[in-house]
């Protein structure tokens, strides 16, 4: 694990499980939320610590909004405080706070405005990107990049023939970072839930039954060494992937 080469170079979290975690412990399921907030701190210090460059966290997804009234309310509470208890130790540690997603309309001004001076005053961090997924779809998230595309196209700055992947990409939320690397899910469930569907393309998917509020170091170093083990391919042979890592 102290090669730089097995490491990955953006890892995307799905905090899965707190309401899970709470009910089992006959809690109310934002107990479980502000535990995991609690691991949301010791996950980022880790990927600090191992030197991952990017960490991408799926805080709060635009399909989130559909649960009870109640509920939602808290998840903002807590993701204002996230930002505000975070906020010294981030800027130490000079990591560079950034949002995927569209925090402008629907995200409680409270919210927003706490977040907006997290990126700000972590601006000038270089040594890790945080990106906060923050009402963030990726289905809505590629629809609105095509909209831009197609603006440009309607408007002669790009013909239909030039537009492709790279094109796409540069009009998405995520348009700064690199594509995912590693996707880590908790909580059992073996999906994507509409995080990251055309970033995380060629990403290893590592998913455990650890509930969030359980995650570990322990958890996250399972999930480097699930990452070193495997090739990474990109569509060639293994003969193809051998000899280049031997230029």
């Amino acid at each position: 694990m102290n090669e730089r080469s097995s490491l990955p170079r953006h890892i995307a979290l799905i905090l899965d499980g707190n309401g899970r975690w709470a009910t089992s412990r006959g809690l109310p399921r934002t107990k479980g939320h502000e535990a995991g907030s609690q691991k949301v701190r010791l996950a980022v210090r880790a990927c600090h610590e191992r030197k991952i460059p990017v960490v991408t966290l799926y805080a709060f997804s635009a399909a989130n909004w559909n649960r009870p009234g109640e509920e939602v309310g808290n998840l903002m509470r807590i993701c204002r405080e996230f930002a505000e208890e975070a906020h010294d130790d981030l800027v130490a540690r000079g990591v560079r706070v950034v949002v995927v997603g569209d925090i402008d309309d629907e995200v409680p001004t409270a919210t927003r405005k706490a977040t907006e001076k997290l990126i700000a005053d972590t601006s000038d961090g270089t040594s890790m990107t945080l990106a906060l997924a923050l009402n963030y779809g990726g289905r809505r998230d590629m629809v609105s990049a095509m909209r831009a595309v197609a603006a440009q196209a309607r408007a002669g700055l790009l013909l239909p023939e030039d537009i492709d992947s790279h094109t796409i990409r540069r009009f998405l939320s995520t348009s700064e970072l690199p594509d995912a690397d590693l996707v880590i899910r908790t909580g059992g469930e073996q999906r994507l839930s509409d995080f990251l569907p055309f970033e995380a393309a060629f990403a290893e998917l590592f998913f455990t039954d650890t509930l969030w509020p359980d995650f570990s170091e322990a958890t996250l170093d399972e999930a480097l060494a699930f990452y070193a083990r495997r090739q990474r391919r990109f569509g060639r042979t293994d003969e193809q992937v051998r000899r280049t890592a031997e230029i």
